[in-house]
């Protein structure tokens, strides 16, 4: 995240936000944001969101992720939110949503779902 120049803006239980300013090295030919770094903050966090939720001596890694593009992401920056629908004991499905925003605009380019599984922290 932060080679793409990407921060969390957001932190609660089940609930991350990730927010991502526009420039040139995140956007394609047309100036949209481009579908690979729209994406990689989505599943960033729900990877996140599903992380404020897991026990301290676990990790988490995403199992499958499907991301639907609705429209041009355009705008000062998005923000993604990642939020959990279910945590289960090894599994967690998480919503992914992703908002370009323009000052007090914010309209939804991108949303999708996400599986993620928590694994135990390997020995260091």
């Amino acid at each position: 995240m932060a080679h793409l120049g990407a921060r969390i803006a957001h932190i609660a239980p089940g609930r991350v936000h990730i927010v991502l300013p526009s420039r040139p090295e995140v956007t394609q030919q047309h100036g949209y944001f481009h579908a690979g770094a729209t994406s990689a903050i989505a599943d960033s966090a729900g990877g996140y969101a599903a992380y404020t939720l897991f026990p301290d001596d676990t990790e988490v890694l995403t199992v499958e992720y499907k991301i639907n593009l609705l429209s041009p992401a355009v705008g000062d920056h998005i923000e993604a939110v990642g939020t959990v629908l279910k945590s289960g004991r090894t599994l967690t499905v998480c919503q992914l949503e992703v908002f370009g925003v323009r000052g007090e605009e914010r309209k939804l380019v991108a949303n999708g779902q996400q599986t993620l599984i928590r694994v135990a922290r390997p020995e260091r």
